[in-house]
This record gives C-alpha cells, structure tokens and sequence, in this order.
C-alpha cells in the first residue's frame, strides 16, 4: 500500500469517526434536554464532553495543530472534576462540606 492510498485511508476514517461523534454529540444533547432524572442529565453531559474531546482532537490530527490537543486535555479535567462535583452534589446536595 502506497503512501497515498493511506493517506487517503486515514482521511476517510477519521472523516467517518468525525461524523459518528457528531451524532453521538446530538444524541447526548438530545438526552440533557430530554432527560426524565438528573442522574440521565449528568451521564449525558459526561457523553457530550467526552464526544467534544474527541472531536477536537480529530480536529487537531487533521489541521496538525497542537492547539486543539491542548484545549482537549482541558475539557478533559474540567469534565471529569464538574462530573466529580456533580455526583457529589446529587448524593449529598452539597458539594463542599463546612
């Protein structure tokens, strides 16, 4: 296989993953505001973060951009320590303790 055909290879998948993730996206939005319980609304902001951070960094593998890796590893933290306060604060309805 040459250089070309896998680069053209490559092009097409993560157009593919680009597109799956976008509609994960849309379904995950679909379910924060659709939700019936505040545990499918807190799982659905989970999935939508977590389908942001990938899209970036498809984004990022193909405009070859370390910006968007950077962005990407923030999203990260910030969703997984919102999703940490989150739980917290529906099990105890509080988040920081006096």
């Amino acid at each position: 296989m040459n250089t070309l055909a896998a680069s053209s290879l490559i092009y097409w998948a993560a157009s593919f993953a680009l597109g799956c993730f976008a509609l994960a996206l849309a379904c995950a939005a679909l379910r924060l505001l659709r939700g019936p319980a505040a545990s499918d609304r807190v799982l659905a902001l989970d999935t939508m973060y977590i389908n942001g951070m990938l899209i970036l960094l498809l984004l990022g593998l193909h405009f070859k951009s370390e910006l968007y890796f950077d962005i990407a590893l923030l999203i990260s933290m910030f969703g997984f320590v919102s999703s940490v306060a989150m739980a917290k604060f529906l099990l105890r309805g509080e988040v920081i303790e006096p």
